[in-house]
């Protein structure tokens, strides 16, 4: 990890907000020597039965911003997420920032654009976010670097963002209990997934990291943060020098048992729109089901 600009003797002020509905942890990141901070990986709520949009949890992050008097300067997302819908641009008009993601999601949208039949007005260039990471890239939180790590495999487009001592692998890893995500989406990849796990896992054993999901394993209470140690160590599905061909094995024969996430047709939708939800001819909000698609 020599090769990456990371100050480990920094420590951000981390603040979770937990979405019980969808298992999803976003974060309000935030530089310890000034009141600028990122949100990382929001959520949009959805009743996906009604058709029913709503803020509750974007309103939660955004009160959480203005009690403290901080500045947004980043909307990060880790990935196109398949199980929930980004608030990024709803955060955005309230509260500013720039909304940035992989540059892979070129490749997620052009995969997903024929899925959802999309026409040439879809733009696939990813000119939808602000800005686009490639591995490597760094971007300010007020006076604080951080750095974006390229780590593919559960989709082409995930990075891992390291803020100092802090680490938010996105779907990259789980709880040293929860193992690892699924690599079975197109454009997954489970060899290419444990390469970035072992990527993540070359971090400074002391470095803080922070889940986007957790789903209680045995009925444990939520929990989204650990280290690189506890996870090199305790991980179920890498821990203790697995090897690439077990996780391999393993990682393809588990996704096979695997019912879609609930909520993939509208979120591959909004989130390969940078958190945009799509319109028809008449610029009305609305959503399409494809059959045998995914």
């Amino acid at each position: 990890m020599s090769d990456y600009p990371i100050d480990i003797t920094v420590t951000p002020e981390v603040k979770a907000f937990f979405d019980e509905a969808t298992n999803t942890i976003s974060y309000v990141v935030k530089d310890p020597a000034s009141s600028h901070c990122a949100v990382i990986d929001s959520v949009m709520d959805i009743d996906y039965a009604a058709g029913r949009i709503t803020y509750d949890n974007a309103d939660e992050i955004i009160a959480y911003v203005q009690d403290n008097g901080l500045t947004v300067d980043w909307l990060i997302e880790t990935h196109v997420h398949a199980d929930h819908l980004s608030a990024a641009p709803y955060i955005q008009q309230k509260l500013g920032g720039k909304i940035g993601i992989g540059e892979q999601i070129t490749t997620v949208q052009d995969t997903f654009g024929k899925v959802f039949n999309e026409g040439t007005e879809f733009q696939r260039d990813g000119s939808q976010f602000d800005a686009l990471f490639v591995d490597g890239d760094t971007y300010k939180i007020g006076n604080l670097e951080a750095v974006a790590l390229y780590t593919p495999g559960h989709t082409p487009a995930c990075m891992t963002h390291v803020i100092g001592n802090a680490a938010f692998v996105g779907d990259t890893l789980f709880m040293p209990d929860g193992g690892s995500a699924r690599a079975d989406f197109p454009g997954g990849d489970a060899g290419v997934l444990y390469d970035s796990i072992m990527k993540v896992l070359s971090l400074p054993g002391e470095m803080r990291l922070f889940m986007c999901h957790d789903y209680a394993p045995g009925g444990r209470e939520i929990q989204w943060e650990t280290t690189v140690a506890e996870e090199k160590a305790n991980n179920i599905h890498v821990g203790e020098g697995k090897s690439k061909e077990d996780f391999i094995k393993f990682r393809t024969e588990r996704d096979a048992t695997l019912d879609m996430p609930k909520l993939i047709i509208p979120s591959l939708q909004v989130n390969m729109r940078a958190g945009e939800i799509p319109t028809d001819k008449d610029g009305k909000p609305m959503l399409k089901v494809p059959l045998n698609g995914l």
